[in-house]
């Protein structure tokens, strides 16, 4: 296993934000190098142990994705065909960086989180379980926790800062921030992608739980698929074969950590604990294992 990366640094491109995972650096004006470290986060905090490979792992999800869903559905998205050595000249710089960033159009992000629900589970279940209903949106009488929702929902979030917690919106929240056109649109693309998706993923033995798309716009008002796409870290991945409505199933993720953490005398605030070879050697192999049933052709 390669040496993690915990966090990046390019002494010639200006650092424009060091995210949870990811690193942004400017590339002139119109582009961007997006890195994606081996940070992991649980409870919205960094903690200190990085997972090895985890960022390379999430790059080749989100490439294999963006490419699939432009040539399925024709909505585009930010990569370019600017290589990693065209913007990082050093090789002693670039080593750590390859397989883990892209060269990617610099675009601007719409402030909502695109979430996608196909099962009722986390902070759905539990408005759920409150009111009936998930972000305004009524649900029959019934369900149980990690139930298959009869279609398909879309349950928008805003963008939260480093630390902080998204919120969910009702879908009038999203016309309030970005207008009627764009926010049908954005409520259209998102769950065209996920219906696409849940598909090609269910042949491999996965199911696609809930997920969340970031958008952005390009010069011309056009919306693209940007960040990461239907990884681990930004859906709940099953696997088909354990899945029992009413628990919780255990997930292609984090889960390991998160099961670890609640074990802890620790309050969820930074800084975090510290994580044991096991558990990361465990949770690693879960994240290859989601990389290899997706990209894998089927049998």
């Amino acid at each position: 296993m390669r040496e993690a990366l915990l966090e990046s640094h390019i002494p010639d491109l200006p650092l424009i934000h060091r995210g949870k995972v990811r690193d942004l650096y400017a590339v002139g004006d119109d582009h961007l190098l997006m890195v994606t470290s081996d940070r992991l986060s649980a409870f919205d905090v960094v903690l200190p142990t990085p997972i090895p490979d985890k960022g390379r792992i999430l790059t080749a999800i989100t490439v294999f994705w963006m490419r699939k869903v432009e040539a399925a559905l024709g909505i585009p998205n930010q990569l370019t065909d600017i290589a990693l050595a065209d913007v990082v000249a050093d090789p002693a710089v670039r080593a750590p960086l390859e397989g883990r960033s892209l060269v990617v159009r610099r675009l601007r992000a719409l402030p909502v989180e695109a979430v996608v629900r196909g099962y009722l589970i986390g902070s759905g279940w539990k408005d759920y379980r409150a009111s009936g209903k998930v972000c305004g949106i009524d649900l029959p009488e019934g369900l149980e926790l990690a139930a298959r929702l009869p279609e398909a929902i879309f349950t928008p979030s805003t963008k939260a800062a480093l630390g902080e917690h998204d919120a969910n919106i009702a879908f009038d929240d999203v016309v309030g921030l970005i207008g009627a056109e764009l926010a049908q649109q954005l409520r259209k693309s998102s769950l065209e992608i996920y219906a696409m998706a849940r598909e090609h993923a269910r042949r491999r033995g996965i199911l696609i739980a809930d997920t969340k798309f970031e958008f952005g716009l390009d010069t011309d008002g056009r919306l693209h698929l940007i960040d990461e796409v239907l990884t681990p870290d930004s859906s709940r991945f099953w696997p088909e074969e354990r899945y029992r409505p009413g628990i919780s199933p255990e997930s292609f993720d984090k889960q390991f950590v998160r099961d670890y953490l609640e074990g802890l005398a620790w309050d969820k605030t930074p800084p975090g604990p510290s994580i044991p070879d096991e558990i990361v050697a465990r949770t690693a192999e879960r994240y290859r294992e989601a990389l290899r049933r997706l990209t894998a052709e089927p049998a």
